[in-house]
This record gives C-alpha cells, structure tokens and sequence, in this order.
C-alpha cells in the first residue's frame, strides 16, 4: 500500500534522527494513503472530537473482529507485529462509518511487576499495543486507554494496568503521562539484545526469546527430538497459555535443550539496548477500593511515589 512504512524491525531505528517518536513519525507518512482509502477529507476530520467514536470490546471468538486487530497494528503501530500472551482487544470506530481508528491490545505480562505485592500477579495486566490511525483527533489514544482499563476493572479481576515506552524509538510515554498513569523509572527491559542472522525477519529480541516455547520447540525439532504433550504446563490467570515444562522434561533431554539454546545464542548478533520507561495505572471499582490500592502500592513501592515524568527524547 503506497508510502505505509514496512521496514524491518531490525531496520527502523538504523538511520532515524528525528525528533519525535517513531510511532508519530508512522501518522505523518500513512495519513495521506489513510484519508485516500478511506474517502475522507482533511476538513472532515478536522472537525471530528471523541464524541464521533464509539468504544467496543473485541472477544477472542470474533475471528473478523480479530485479524482486523492484528491488521491494524501491523500498519499504524510502530513495532509492527501482535504480542505475545494477548487476552483482550478493544477498538473505537467512527460512528458514521463503522471505520476502525484506534486499537488497544493487553496482554498477559512476560514477568510480573508485583507492584501491590507477591501475591498481587492475578491483578495486572499489560498493555502491550496501541494505535490510532493518523486522521483521528489527537486525544483518541488516552481516551481508548482509559475505556479499556475501565472495562477491564468492570469486568475482570485486573486492577493495575503496566505499560512501557523505548527511549530507542524516542518515545517518553507522552501518552501514559496525558492519562495521569505513576511513573515507575526507567530501569527496564533486557540488557542486551539479540539478531538471528538466519531469521531477520524476526527483528531484534531480548534474552526472553531463547526461552519461550516456540523457540524451545524448534531447538527440540533440530535436534530431532520428538515433544511430547507434557513437556508443557498451562499458565496465566486463566491456565489458559503453554509454556514449557522443564520438570516433566527428562535430565539428558533437558541438557540437550539448553545446549542447543547456548549454541543459538552465541550465532546471533548482540547489541546494548536502552532501557524503556516504565509506567502504572491503578483502578478499582470503587473510590474506597481505588484507594486501599494505591496505599498498597505506596507501602511496596516506596523508591517509586512521585517520580518525575520524563521530557528528554532519546537514549
């Protein structure tokens, strides 16, 4: 399509210099094909405001409502792919037109923050994507973001919501900041990231991606292992994702896998990545509720009570 940006992950940051963000940068170069496809003018959308959307919520049994997620964040969000472990999916389309401009995707966290203590992991959620599509008012994103943890706090268990932004796509979390979320600092995020020369395509990732269960399955598969069924355990909130299972997987067997993890790793290409901004918002269904979670939070995370928000671009 035109001018969309399809680069390579591993290429989007090689000669960017601009001042703002990446994900901005996306709007600029998308919005005049976006207007074109879909038959709207500049004055139209100039005049739209956040009345003129409304706000849904995406089940994972809407196949259609699905793939239209997943298409929309591969064109307008700047990582340009789904995450792992989503659970939930919310849109807000223009009203007139049923058009879709802006997505928030969850996810269930890759490690838990344990922000409200130890036993606090059934009450977080990731925010992991969103996107607005470049002719929508400018405030869309933190509307989306704040109906999307709402709905979340209506109806599920889920009370605080985690989101980061990567100083390496000169993002600050502009947009968490808009929406009042705590900033947490910015101390996360993998020290080192990794390039598979044989898989390019798959972009850079962190140590995390030696360990999840696809890449562990396909050190098993080159190895000419057979996996069996309970080499997995299901996990999350809702047991409801795999990962694998060291403890079922035989003691040779298991040395075999890590040995070819080490072997896999030492091909890639390595490189320091930055680490990204981290940020919160907690939310409960009452006021009384809402503030018995903030004092949790305050009592655990005393380093992290009225952090400054970050204003300087970049690394």
């Amino acid at each position: 399509m035109g001018n969309r940006l399809v680069l390579k992950a591993h290429q989007r940051f090689s000669d960017y210099d601009k001042e703002h963000s990446w994900q901005y940068e996306i709007r600029l170069q998308n919005k005049a094909e976006d207007l074109q496809l879909a038959n709207l003018s500049e004055e139209y959308v100039n005049s739209l405001s956040i009345e003129d959307f409304e706000f849904d919520y995406i089940p994972k049994h809407d196949k259609e409502g699905c793939r239209e997620v997943r298409e929309f964040i591969e064109r307008h969000e700047w990582l340009g792919k789904m995450p792992v472990w989503v659970t939930d999916r919310f849109v807000a389309r223009l009203k007139d037109s049923n058009l879709l401009a802006g997505v928030v995707v969850m996810a269930t966290p890759n490690s838990f923050s344990n922000l409200l203590g130890s036993e606090s992991k059934g009450l977080e959620k990731l925010i992991a994507r969103g996107a607005c599509i470049s002719w929508s008012p400018k405030n869309l994103g933190s509307w989306i973001i704040m109906q999307s943890i709402k709905w979340m706090v209506k109806n599920t268990d889920f009370r605080y919501f985690t989101a980061y932004s990567d100083p390496e796509a000169k993002e600050l979390g502009t947009i968490y900041q808009a929406c009042n979320f705590i900033y947490l600092g910015q101390k996360f995020g993998s020290g080192y990231q990794y390039l598979d020369p044989q898989n390019r395509e798959r972009g850079w990732f962190g140590d995390s991606g030696f360990n999840d269960r696809s890449q562990i399955v396909r050190y098993a598969k080159a190895l000419g292992l057979t996996w069996q069924p309970e080499w997995y355990k299901m996990v999350g909130a809702k047991k409801n994702y795999r990962k694998v299972d060291w403890k079922n997987i035989p003691e040779s067997t298991a040395q075999l896998l890590k040995q070819e993890r080490t072997r896999h790793k030492s091909t890639c290409e390595k490189r320091r990545s930055p680490v990204k901004h981290k940020y919160c918002y907690i939310l409960g269904r009452t006021r009384k509720e809402t503030k018995s979670l903030v004092q949790q939070f305050k009592k655990y995370n005393p380093d992290k009570i009225n952090l400054s928000y970050p204003q300087i671009r970049g690394s």
